[in-house]
């Protein structure tokens, strides 16, 4: 880390409100302190709160404030830290801040707090990146992922799977160095048990991204089908407001109208797109346009036909059955509407009425139950960062080369590459191993100043 030995300073609070809370961390933080609100704080105890008032370099008053003090190891940055609390003024904010970087201190940068926390021992790298998490989590289930990855439950079973690796690799190792002996330490149906066991838990962990990050990023779906089949009257009644203009002239809608909805803690974004036809109208034909990138980018998508069309509604199957082929990857639903005016014919996934209301929380339940599985954040650890993803699938890859050599009966040396590769994976997942600084400075560059 560049400069880690400074004194570095930041508003750790956005926005305008009552109060606001100026981070300080460094060798200095108290010395500088000191300096501008004239009280004796060298002898305070960690973890207390005085009063003062601080001043700026020329002397003159700024603000009455509350100053918490964390001695050197006892703080978020493992650094001695001081957290000003003043009223919430941006002059007042400014002041104070410019009067700490006149008197020696320098503005952090986005994550340098978490940062210095990580690299002083604090944490390690997947508790840093769940702080950034735990700030933008929207949602209870985005929080609880967040969280549990804070206290370390993450880091905790890649700890355990790293144990395992590590007493297989032992064996291993013990093997190259009695090769002479021709004397087997290792043994075979023990160690792809053991491996076996390993990869399990890397495919569920892996399995777990599309669910966790779901919750961290929302679930795109896009809202699809001819026009008039009733797409923004089904935005509007999810929502619970008038978000899109209802019309029963075609094309009225001729962009793409996304808003996020909250079903059972997973937020869905949902994207209500131009009705798809051929059309020589220059603006509709743009939204058409729109529609079809927002299909390419969904998750899921949600073909709506009208049951009152009877024409429309075959050829929409036809339609559904080339999305499904064309797109295996996403989730494609097929949803019959103006079930208040006609039955619809049982093919679909759904049906529903988008002015009755009926049909409306199964659609819900299905849209849900397709994200959640059988993954429960309460139960086990989820995964939600992509390149945590990577590692993962890193270390399943090498894990499978380590059991295909062991059943092979491929020389232990071969074997032991592998296995080392696989730790060195799970290890770029907390920092375990000595890391790039430029990918360090990535991964930290996304947090908020002042965190």
């Amino acid at each position: 880390m560049i400069h880690a030995h400074d004194t570095i300073v930041a508003l750790a609070t956005g926005g305008t409100g009552a109060l606001s809370v100026i981070r300080i961390s460094g060798p200095k933080a108290l010395e500088l302190t000191q300096s501008h609100v004239f009280k004796n704080l060298r002898n305070i105890p960690s973890h207390t709160t005085h009063f003062g008032l601080f001043r700026n370099a020329e002397g003159e008053p700024i603000d009455e404030v509350l100053i918490a003090y964390f001695e050197k190891g006892k703080s978020f940055t493992a650094e001695e830290t001081i957290e000003i609390s003043c009223h919430g003024s941006s002059y007042i904010q400014q002041e104070i801040l410019q009067a700490y970087v006149l008197s020696g201190a320098r503005l952090a940068t986005p994550g340098e707090f978490t940062q210095r926390a990580f690299a002083n021992g604090k944490m390690d790298l997947s508790q840093a990146e769940a702080v950034a998490d735990l700030i933008a989590s929207q949602t209870q289930q985005a929080h609880a992922i967040a969280l549990n990855q804070l206290r370390g439950t993450f880091s905790h079973a890649l700890s355990e799977l790293r144990e395992k690796l590590i007493e297989f690799a032992s064996l291993i190792e013990l093997e190259l160095d009695f090769g002479e002996e021709d004397v087997a330490f290792a043994d075979r149906s023990a160690l792809t048990t053991l491996v076996t066991d390993v990869l399990s838990k890397i495919h569920r962990l892996i399995a777990s991204f599309a669910f966790g990050n779901a919750m961290k990023e929302g679930v795109p779906v896009a809202i699809v089908g001819a026009p008039n089949a009733g797409k923004s009257s089904l935005l509007n009644y999810l929502l619970g407001e008038e978000r899109a203009i209802v019309s029963a002239i075609p094309g009225t809608t001729r962009d793409v109208i996304e808003e996020v909805l909250n079903i059972d803690g997973i937020p869905f974004r949902l994207m209500d797109t131009a009705g798809i036809r051929d059309t020589d109208e220059t603006i509709e034909a743009m939204g058409v346009a729109r529609a079809q990138e927002k299909i390419e980018r969904a998750r899921i998508v949600l073909v709506l036909s009208d049951a009152n069309n009877p024409q429309q509604f075959n050829q929409d199957k036809g339609w559904v059955d080339e999305m499904r082929t064309k797109f295996p990857e996403k989730r494609v639903l097929w949803v019959a509407n103006k079930t208040d005016l006609t039955k619809a014919s049982g093919a679909e996934d759904a049906s529903l009425s988008a002015i009755t209301g009926e049909g409306i929380e199964a659609l819900k339940t299905l849209l849900s139950a397709g994200i959640k599985q059988d993954f429960d954040v309460n139960q086990e650890t989820i995964v939600s960062n992509v390149r945590h993803l990577e590692a993962l699938e890193q270390t399943k890859v090498a894990l499978q080369a380590a059991l295909n050599g062991i059943t092979q009966n491929l020389p232990a040396d071969l074997v032991a590459m592998d296995i080392r590769s696989a730790m060195r994976s799970l290890g770029n997942i907390t920092g375990e191993i000595e890391m790039d600084t430029d990918i360090l400075g990535a991964i930290f560059s996304r947090f908020c100043i002042g965190k």
